[in-house]
């Protein structure tokens, strides 16, 4: 009888006991949360790739149907369903759409050319990959990171 009383009075945790649990969990949740905050990154740049890479298609298939021309178009933030202008496959509604798309991952306007017979795509990435903050997409196939936006004097994502 005297060993049950004994393990009754010694059943419960200690303030200290519960604190070390406590600070355990603390530490556990904000490592996971780190690591969320990299995966979300990572998954908006998977996105913006995504569409410019799927804008390549919609440009190549403008090209085909408008006379062997990209159109003409420079601008600072790419076409939107408001600005763009008709006179360039960047217009085109699926292309609007991927740019669109990719401005809401990236949080920011893609910078935009097409020239008749060349045309770039370069948007921000939402995460830094490496030294590469912008992704560029080309009509000769080019589809790299870049450090920096390409110039308004730029036929590709490399000239």
């Amino acid at each position: 009888m005297k060993l049950l009383r004994k393990i009754k009075k010694t059943g419960g945790f200690t303030l200290i006991e519960l604190l070390v649990v406590i600070a355990i969990i603390g530490v556990l949740s904000s490592v996971v949360l780190a690591s969320l905050g990299t995966a979300r990154g990572k998954g908006a740049n998977a996105a913006i790739k995504g569409n410019l890479n799927n804008l390549r298609g919609q440009m190549e298939l403008f090209y085909d149907s408008n006379g062997s021309s990209y159109g003409s178009y420079t601008v600072a933030n790419c076409p939107s369903a408001a600005t763009s202008p008709a006179t360039t496959g960047l217009h085109d509604a699926p292309a609007v759409n991927m740019l669109e798309s990719a401005r809401a991952a990236a949080g920011a306007y893609a910078k935009c050319k097409a020239a008749g017979s060349y045309w770039w795509v370069s948007s921000p990435l939402k995460a830094q990959e490496g030294s590469n903050l912008y992704w560029c997409v080309d009509s000769t196939g080019n589809v790299t990171g870049k450090q920096l936006q390409p110039a308004d004097g730029y036929t590709s994502c490399t000239s």
